[in-house]
């Protein structure tokens, strides 16, 4: 590379580029809320772990370093979304006997029903990623998913998080399949014959004062009697 031309980067500017920047990581969003001497801690103590694993070719601990960063980084953030008050309804039969609802901000609708944000077509999981702040101002729509509808049948798309993982399992964030198990079982009552899905990277004011009651007016209609959610 040309020196002359290189543009030097700032070690915050660094750190936040993993944040929907150039170097948009959902694994990594996180740096962007460390001070420089958190960062310069996580990248030393990673690259001495990334060494030893090399070593022995025990990569676990390479994971647990970047879980427990990923907590640490985001324990702070809890504030920005806190509710200072809120309903809560007792419930007014065993859960063995209740009509449950799954409710999950992950992002899923079945193929073929597409809820198109923006009205885009088939929008891909990066442009998705790339429009996020876009979303985050967005109302919220609901996807109706039938609890029969077989997993690879299923699709999800979330600018917000890594959507490999639900992609491998979708009852890591919309848990139907686990549902229908504890319904044969006797553990719940019933679960109604769709679950729900948004995507949770929108307008939260609107969700809150606008969307969400219009989906509990819904809910009511169906006499559910509780409802799971699945925040992601």
């Amino acid at each position: 590379m040309d020196n002359d031309n290189f543009e030097k980067e700032s070690f915050e500017a660094f750190k936040k580029s993993f944040f929907y920047g150039s170097r948009t990581d959902m694994n990594f969003k996180f740096l962007a809320n460390l001070s420089d001497e958190e960062a310069g801690e996580f990248f030393q103590d990673l690259l001495w772990k990334l060494g030893d694993a090399a070593d022995d070719g025990n990569f676990e601990r390479i994971t647990d370093h970047v879980h427990d960063w990923q907590i640490r980084g985001y324990a702070d953030e809890k504030e920005h979304f806190a509710y200072t008050e809120g309903p809560f309804t007792p419930l007014k039969k065993p859960v063995s006997e209740s009509r449950l609802a799954l409710l999950a901000s992950s992002g899923h609708f079945v193929e073929g029903d597409d809820p198109e944000p923006f009205g885009v077509k088939n929008m891909t999981q990066e442009e998705a990623m790339k429009r996020i702040f876009e979303f985050l101002k967005e109302k919220p729509k609901l996807s109706h998913i039938p609890k029969n509808t077989p997993e690879n049948k299923l699709r999800v798309r979330h600018g917000g998080y890594d959507i490999r993982g639900v992609q491998a399992d979708p009852n890591t964030a919309l848990p139907i399949t686990r549902l229908l198990e504890l319904e044969k079982d006797g553990i719940i009552g019933q679960l109604t014959p769709e679950a729900y899905s948004f995507t949770g990277a929108c307008a939260q004011t609107r969700l809150l004062k606008q969307t969400g009651p219009e989906w509990v007016t819904l809910f009511k209609a169906q006499e559910i009697d509780a409802a799971l959610l699945v925040p992601v």
